[in-house]
């Protein structure tokens, strides 16, 4: 079996974070692992406190990891503070760690700030360069790109610069706003489509965590990454239309949409 490593802050309600990656890399088929940079207090309605872990203990748990599992993908998701970013860029480095999907978490859903100003810097100098693909969504690629993005014109502009200016493919993810949840993957100076069509459930925490695990999943199982964002859409597109309804804000995807199993049936 292969293995992934997600890389992320914890979401005790369960629909992103830690707890989105490790369901969504197991529906795709690897051993799912994690090394938790935060805990925090969230639920569908927004974060209400933040407690990170120590650089040093963050080390530790990549250390555990690479020294006996070692992970055929790593994903990155939400790390809120510079010194927790250059530990994960070290110790990456050190290991030579290979198919890293960054998904640069800077908002959470319900509108909540999950990382401060300083450490965008760091991300954009340490991290984005050993990424195999970062996945901003609008307002992220926005920040990194420095430019407005209101057409898919601005959409490509914005991921070249990103790719330009850091070394790295950037799948720059469609809203609303801009089209109908179309995916822009830009590669080695190309522009590649991903179409998507719109699903009509408001219910979308952990979305974004939820595609970068399953990227990253298919790109542990030797998926090419254009077939590795082809199957992370069509996964999610399915844990969104699964209707899946809970808590008052914006709620959790049915991650488990297509599990088949005697012991996931309830009582007949």
């Amino acid at each position: 079996m292969k293995t992934a490593l997600s890389i992320a802050g914890s979401d005790c309600s369960g629909g992103a974070g830690i707890q989105a990656d490790l369901k969504t890399m197991t529906m795709n088929g690897v051993y799912a692992m994690s090394a938790i940079t935060a805990l925090t207090a969230q639920n569908t309605t927004g974060v209400t406190g933040i407690m990170e872990a120590s650089p040093e203990f963050l080390k530790q748990q990549i250390d555990a990891i690479f020294e006996d599992i070692r992970p055929d993908a790593v994903k990155i998701g939400m790390v809120s503070s510079a010194n927790l970013i250059r530990t994960i860029a070290e110790r990456l480095t050190y290991y030579g760690a290979t198919n890293i999907v960054v998904d640069p978490v800077m908002v959470a859903t319900a509108g909540s700030k999950l990382i401060e100003s300083d450490a965008v810097a760091v991300l954009k100098k340490e991290l984005l360069p050993l990424a195999t693909v970062v996945t901003p969504n609008l307002p992220e690629a926005e920040v990194l790109s420095g430019l407005t993005i209101r057409n898919q014109e601005d959409m490509v502009a914005a991921a070249k610069t990103i790719s330009d200016n850091y070394g790295c493919v950037v799948l720059c993810k469609g809203g609303h706003s801009v089209n109908d949840a179309n995916d822009l993957l830009y590669a080695n100076g190309k522009a590649q489509w991903f179409m998507g069509k719109r699903i009509d459930n408001s219910n979308t925490h952990g979305t974004g965590c939820t595609l970068s695990s399953a990227i990253a999943a298919n790109l542990a199982k030797g998926y090419d990454l254009g077939t590795s964002v082809q199957r992370a859409k069509e996964y999610i597109s399915g844990a969104l239309a699964a209707m899946l309804n809970l808590g008052q804000g914006s709620g959790p995807m049915d991650h488990a949409f297509d599990l088949q199993s005697r012991f996931a049936r309830e009582v007949e």
